[in-house]
């Protein structure tokens, strides 16, 4: 690896001894189900004092001699993108009124038995192509028993022991020192991706005393990916979450809206010496933002290391996987059976078997290809290519805007990120919200391409567009007066004015500060409400300053 993010070093990329992705904690008494807001507390970074080969800090302890590892894995909860549940036919609805998609099957009635949702093995056989994993040809479902009052059944169905996909990577990317010119990519393995359903809600009425269940949420498809533990900071985390979602997105099998539970984080944390056992580990549940993510697994690394140097011990908060206990085999559903090209059986109803290699042949291109794509294809920066493709709908806009224009790309690059993201931010809008279309901005770019407005001009226009009130950029420009001045000896006239008014500035460009000609320019325009030239008025400030 050339380079390693600063906090996050090369050198600390191990496996941890026992793998990830045991069940979930045992369950408490209803009584003490209570909403919980967990707080990350500003606190101070661990204190450095070596640096790795790869640039990385590392964190060490008291004495200054034993940096301390940090070994973080992931586990990754992912609602599948369907109309209907896993195993039952009710619809799947964000905010549905309580109760209101639950079928017999979700409610646990006797005698009502699960089928199998195709699209949902689809989903998650797509997810695991595009993350390199091999596909299981056989996957088994088992039963995960415990007992909330959110779960009616008593169990989970799952894919705990033979999952249907295993042993994929994912590549992800994250800049150096927060420089986006100075990025470096990293892999995390993937350990495995796995069906199961998820649970349904539970409503809390502190002043009743009372807690309700919605089951709408019952029995939803989900895939859970298992990260290996091969990242060591909430950074690297976060980055590769981000990844993730923006694969899961392209490939349409999860909308993975983390505000809406659509991507619940669990992360693995634990901290050790070079040399010694690796430590206890701790679990952070059900993180639901990637920003937060960050700052909750590198508060968890700081709290370990404090807690180790201060002589005290860490607690494993997450339950051990008793595969005798913990599991069994789901009676109710078969062997779950893909199939590739060579293993199709004949004269078989294509509609009734899932076929890897037809699969395989449709994916989209994956966030990384279309970086790689819109650099070769545009001769934009790296860097600039990750931005459009993490804004959702900007690689679009700004596609259009290119067609659309005579500006080169690596010039309409700089619209787009520069002021178009700028406005949206400010205004907390996306891409699709943004009162300025991409054929208004190509209209703005043309203008100032064929010099009918001047680069203080057009940000002007962009200012007016943004406002939404329907006009054209020709409008506005008509409106304001901001055509460029094309009267020559006007424009000496005005230079020459400027000239007369700033004596010391002269004095410093006649002196030998070139620099301070760029001031007389910007006087220039201020005095022409940006209609001038700029190159223009370079070329008569400069010949009147040698006269």
């Amino acid at each position: 690896m050339a380079a390693a993010a600063v906090g996050c070093g090369g050198g600390w990329r191990r496996a941890w001894r026992r793998g990830l992705g045991g069940p979930l904690p045992v369950p408490v008494p209803i009584a003490a189900l209570v909403p919980v807001t967990v707080a990350v507390p500003a606190r101070r970074p661990p204190r450095v004092v070596a640096r790795n080969a790869g640039g990385g800090a590392v964190p060490a302890g008291k004495s200054g001699l034993a940096p301390w590892v940090p070994v973080v894995g992931l586990e990754i909860h992912a609602q599948i993108s369907s109309n209907s549940k896993l195993f039952s036919g009710s619809q799947v609805q964000f905010a549905a009124p309580p109760n209101s998609l639950v079928s017999f099957f979700d409610a646990s009635l006797p005698g009502t038995l699960p089928v199998l949702n195709r699209r949902c093995v689809e989903a998650a056989v797509m997810t695991g192509l595009a993350l390199n994993c091999s596909i299981n040809k056989k996957s088994l479902f088992d039963r995960k028993h415990y007992f909330y009052a959110d779960l009616p059944a008593g169990y989970q169905i799952t894919q705990q022991r033979v999952p249907i996909a295993v042993n994929g990577s994912l590549s992800y990317s994250l800049c150096i020192d927060n420089k986006m010119s100075q990025m470096v990519t990293k892999t995390v393995r993937i350990k495995q991706i796995q069906l199961e359903q998820d649970s349904g809600k539970s409503l809390h009425d502190d002043s009743r005393s009372q807690t309700l269940v919605d089951l709408n949420r019952a029995g939803v498809g989900l895939m859970e990916v298992v990260m290996e533990p091969d990242m060591c900071c909430g950074e690297e985390a976060a980055a590769a979450v981000r990844e993730l979602q923006l694969i899961l997105q392209t490939l349409g099998s999860s909308q993975a809206i983390m505000a809406e539970g659509q991507l619940r984080v669990d992360a693995n944390v634990s901290v050790h010496h070079p040399g010694e056992p690796y430590g206890v580990r701790t679990e952070v549940k059900n993180i639901n933002s990637i920003r937060f993510l960050a700052k909750a697994i590198d508060y968890e690394i700081q709290r370990q290391i404090e807690e180790l140097e201060n002589g005290g011990t860490i607690l494993n908060e997450t339950r051990a996987f008793d595969s005798k206990l913990g599991f069994m085999p789901e009676p109710n559903l078969p062997p779950l059976i893909l199939y590739d090209t060579k293993s199709l059986p004949a004269n078989v109803n294509h509609q009734q078997v899932v076929n890897i290699d037809w699969i395989h042949e449709r994916l989209p291109d994956l966030p990384s290809a279309k970086r790689a794509k819109l650099v070769e294809l545009y001769g934009i920066l790296p860097e600039h290519s990750f931005t459009l493709v993490n804004e959702d709908g900007l690689t679009e806009f700004f596609e259009n805007v290119v067609k659309q224009t005579q500006m080169k790309p690596k010039k309409v690059i700089g619209w787009i990120l520069n002021d178009l993201l700028s406005y949206l931010k400010q205004h907390s809008c996306t891409v699709k919200e943004s009162p300025i279309s991409s054929v208004l901005l190509a209209d703005l770019l043309n203008l100032l391409e064929k010099k009918e407005i001047s680069a203080s001009a057009a940000k002007q226009v962009f200012e007016e567009l943004w406002k939404g009130e329907g006009k054209t950029p020709l409008e506005i420009v008509k409106e304001k007066k901001l055509q460029l001045l094309e009267d020559r000896e006007e424009l000496e006239q005005i230079c020459q004015a400027v000239i007369d008014e700033h004596e010391k500035e002269v004095m410093a460009i006649k002196a030998g500060n070139q620099k301070v000609i760029n001031k007389l320019i910007g006087l220039v325009q201020r005095a022409t409400q940006g209609r001038s030239n700029p190159v223009l008025v370079k070329q008569i400030l400069e010949k009147k300053l040698s006269e």
